[in-house]
């Protein structure tokens, strides 16, 4: 067992390695939680030039930050190349109203590394040494339209002559309490270079709200030795190196007058360092060394291609002689991390390939923060301060006043996406079930807790709009990670299962009572996180007396029921109770399929004999239903409702195999649409299918056209038959259009950032391959498909999803030509030394070129890449 994985051990026995870690977001301005305007304006509550001057009242953020498990106290980098007009203490981007392609980060950063406990962790910025290009990137990318690429910081050419710092952050962990921090500026340029360094350790404001009486102090002790006191968590100790030139000290409070034109309450502002530093004003910073926000200010010329570095350390003990065993620690942890790794990664034989999913990884564990948010409070607003606008209580999110978020938890994304969204979560936690399960796991269970999901059983989508509807993927995410946990352990966590399972009911029946208005089995659900690829905005209203029959979202509920199943049937054989489960969601599974597969004379049927694939149908009063023939990735969810059950299983359940037999003898035609029962597959398997082998086929066909789906990067999202044959519907006096996008969004019909037209889409991709594994359970390799198509070559199943694994790689991997995809054309990236090995982890991917696009950090469900990789070596 590697010393890492112990730690892992010590944490289920009480000892709290994970109690402090990367939990400060990269980025608090512009989010809901900090928007107390009028009619929910969050950008422009807090713009980026409010940050560094407004005391945040829900959480914070910083640059490289690191925090205990509940944000109180706060670590951060800050640095100043003696040209910009304000510190770099967080990374700029622009907004949602000012991006041409919705929020967007303007930085060059990277998480290299991180142990699942913190144990160890590397980040890198890229800093200009040149005057930050602020102004410029908010400019052209104001006049840059929707058909147009987005202007990035590399665009600039601020990186052309190597004028910047390389700053990689290292981050370790003595003791539980005991923390070590070095920062190794590189100066890559070809002249000497002046840089400013500031650690810095703060409070977060929580005396302003009036929920607490006490505010914390940090004070100078000597030159190199700063004393930290908070009451809640008792006093720590900060140590500067030699190298440090003195300590600054200011408090956490709001600059009212520069924000607001009215008298500050307090003498120092929290952006009083900033003053002093930048400015030079001595006044703004407190002479008595005392506060409650602090740096320690280091200042160099660094050589040509030379190298500086600081360090610092907080801990619980009083050390003597804090820097003696520094660089062994911190070398230590390093090589604890690398064992920790080798032992995921030893089947892994591309050398390359290892240092794509570590990075992966990297992202995951780095993207693990601190989310606070508690509805009534927010919309109440606080004691003694001036109350909300009333417009709040009747606006966004203002029916989930149960909800109470004080909880580490992965977002997708640090900077462009710094809140929870439950489905992205559920993807996530399956390559952070592979570091560390526990996480998963608990991550899971989080969002099935009464402080999150709503009463009515809905679980919380996002935060922009909890009531939005997610794709019910929870449940497969539970059952996923509690297989993955048994295989690791070598036991099964029934206590985890059997706490979701009973939660995931209360969802299950919210989703049929809300959101099958008929009754027949057939669901809506709104956009359910396809955005673009529809004809229009799912979740808009629709006329009187209208409806719209998805696809997707009955697919979606076709396998939420098959993950119940197979969750009960788990669980029947420790609890045998469980089979009434099982028998309930085997028949629910029937009945959603019979409604989707089968034709009634009075209907129109989601899948179309004449395309053999499925659409959505639009019901309009007074008109006949009409089938909406856009060949996206709506039409292949289908694939995602599958299970095998093996004949051993079936066998121990007496009360479900008896129910099972009953049914299938009273209902044969309906078991018979979707189930192969009677036929007994490899390994004495039985299918459950909403796609028997006909109707898998002729999908599976065009989903390999490479005129269609099939991309060199995996599986569009949208076909690209549509490219010359757009999809036009006229429909209220307004006409819609859907034709093929392979990058970005061209409208703002569906909100600032809906860009999923046409490109690669991790989440799904993985969906399919894990679903051909199923099919393949169950077929065995005699059942074989045409590949590439029109070829006459036939592979099996199983041959399949390795080859959509290994596409769905290649953006990320060096071409014949040593050049990555995921970069596009920036030479750069591609063949700069100190650019060409640090991967980013898109949001989405081009559908023609595999060219990185959106979010540039979305390790979120784009982390899955680090999962195929493992499958791919452990099949």
């Amino acid at each position: 067992m590697t010393v890492e994985k112990r730690r892992l051990e010590e944490c289920r026995n009480g000892i709290p390695w994970k109690a402090w870690g990367p939990y400060l977001s990269e980025r608090q301005w512009g989010t809901v939680r900090e928007d107390y305007s009028k009619y929910g304006s969050a950008w422009e509550s807090i713009p980026h030039d409010h940050a560094r001057s407004k005391a945040y009242r829900w959480g914070e953020d910083g640059l490289g930050g690191f925090s205990n498990d509940d944000q109180r106290i706060c670590f951060a980098w800050s640095f100043w190349n003696h040209k910009d007009p304000i510190l770099k203490e967080r990374l700029f981007g622009l907004s949602g109203i000012e991006g041409n392609h919705g929020e967007d980060v303007k930085e060059l950063y990277y998480y290299l590394d991180s142990t699942p406990t913190h144990s160890y962790m590397k980040m890198l910025y890229k800093y200009p040494q040149t005057e930050f290009p602020y102004k410029s990137l908010l400019e052209k990318n104001q006049k840059k339209s929707k058909l147009e690429t987005e202007y990035e910081i590399i665009d600039t050419g601020i990186f052309d002559k190597d004028e910047y710092f390389d700053i990689f952050l290292h981050y370790a962990k003595a003791d539980v309490e005991d923390f070590l921090f070095e920062v190794e500026i590189v100066n890559r340029s070809n002249k000497k270079a002046p840089i400013t360094v500031l650690p810095t350790f703060w409070f977060r404001n929580t005396w302003s709200s009036g929920k607490d009486k006490f505010i914390p102090s940090l004070e100078e002790f000597d030159k190199q030795h700063m004393f930290l006191s908070h009451h809640l968590l008792d006093d720590f100790h900060v140590y500067f190196d030699e190298n440090i030139d003195e300590q600054a000290f200011t408090d956490n409070e709001t600059n009212r007058s520069k924000l607001y034109g009215i008298s500050n309450t307090a003498k120092f502002l929290k952006d009083g360092i900033n003053d002093y530093v930048v400015d030079g004003k001595k006044e703004a910073v407190n002479k008595e060394k005392r506060g409650s926000k602090a740096s320690g200010i280091y200042t160099f010329s660094i050589d040509a291609n030379s190298t500086k570095k600081v360090q610092v350390r907080l801990s619980r003990k009083k050390l003597d002689n804090p820097f003696g065993d520094f660089d062994t620690v911190m070398s230590l942890r390093k090589a604890e991390c690398d064992s920790f790794y080798r032992s995921l990664q030893y089947k892994v034989a591309d050398k390359d390939l290892r240092n794509i999913q570590r990075q992966a990884y990297a992202g995951m564990m780095w993207s693990k923060q601190f989310y606070y948010y508690n509805i009534r409070e927010w919309l109440g607003g606080d004691p003694g301060r001036i109350p909300p606008p009333q417009e709040r209580r009747h606006g966004r999110n203002h029916d989930w006043q149960h909800m109470d978020s004080a909880d580490v938890i992965s977002m997708p994304d640090t900077w462009e996406y710094p809140w929870y969204a439950a489905w992205d979560l559920a993807f996530h936690c399956i390559p952070i079930a592979r570091l560390d399960p526990d996480f998963a796991k608990n991550q899971l269970l989080l969002l099935l807790k009464d402080e999150y999901m709503h009463p009515n059983g809905q679980i919380p989508a996002y935060e922009w709009n909890f009531n939005d509807v997610n794709p019910p993927v929870h449940a497969w995410a539970v059952l996923r990670v509690f297989k993955m946990d048994r295989k690791m352990q070598g036991k099964g966590d029934f206590d985890f299962l059997q706490k979701a399972f009973n939660r995931l009911l209360l969802n299950f029946t919210w989703w049929v009572n809300r959101k099958d208005a008929d009754g027949k089995n057939i669901f809506q659900g709104g956009f359910l996180g396809l955005d673009n690829i529809g004809v229009f905005d799912r979740n808009r209203p629709l006329s009187e007396g209208s409806s719209l029959e998805q696809a997707d979202s009955t697919s979606w509920m076709a396998m939420f029921a098959l993950n119940m199943l197979r969750m009960s049937l788990e669980l029947a054989e420790v609890y045998p109770a469980y089979q009434d489960m099982a028998n309930k969601f085997f028949e629910h599974f029937l009945y959603i399929a019979s409604a989707m597969n089968s034709s009634d004379d009075d209907t129109v049927n989601l899948w179309d004999d004449e395309d053999n694939f499925y659409y959505d149908v639009m019901h309009v009063k007074g008109q006949d239903p009409q089938q909406m023939k856009v060949r996206s990735m709506v039409g292949l969810i289908p694939l995602f409702a599958v299970e095998t059950l093996r004949l051993s299983t079936y066998e121990k359940l007496p009360e479900f195999r008896e129910r099972l037999d009953f049914f299938m003898k009273q209902r044969p035609k309906l078991a018979s649409l979707v189930a192969r029962w009677e036929d007994p597959g490899r390994g004495e398997r039985r299918l459950l299918s909403l796609l028997r082998g006909f109707r898998m086929k002729k999908i599976l066909e065009r989903m390999l056209d490479p005129n269609e789906f099939l991309s060199d990067y995996g599986v569009r999202a949208l076909s690209k038959y549509h490219k010359e044959n757009p999809y036009v519907l006229e429909m209220e006096g307004e006409k819609f259009i859907v034709e093929y996008l392979p990058g970005e969004s061209d409208s703002s019909f569906f909100g600032g950032n809906s860009n999923w037209r046409g490109p690669i889409w991790f989440p799904v991709n993985y969906l399919i391959i894990e679903s051909l594994y199923k099919f393949h359970f169950y077929y065995g390799d005699d059942f074989k498909v045409e590949y590439p198509v029109e070829s006459g070559e036939y592979v099996t199943i199983k041959d399949l999803a390795g080859i959509l694994a290994e596409r769905l790689m290649k953006p990320f991997q060096r071409d014949e030509n040593g050049n990555r995809p995921v970069f596009g054309n920036n030479q750069k990236f591609q063949k700069d030394p100190h650019f060409k090995d640090y991967i980013l982890f898109y949001e989405y991917f081009h559908g023609d070129n595999g060219r990185g696009l959106g979010a540039s950090h979305q390790t979120g469900w784009t982390g899955l890449v680090a999962d195929i990789i493992h499958k791919y070596y452990n099949p």
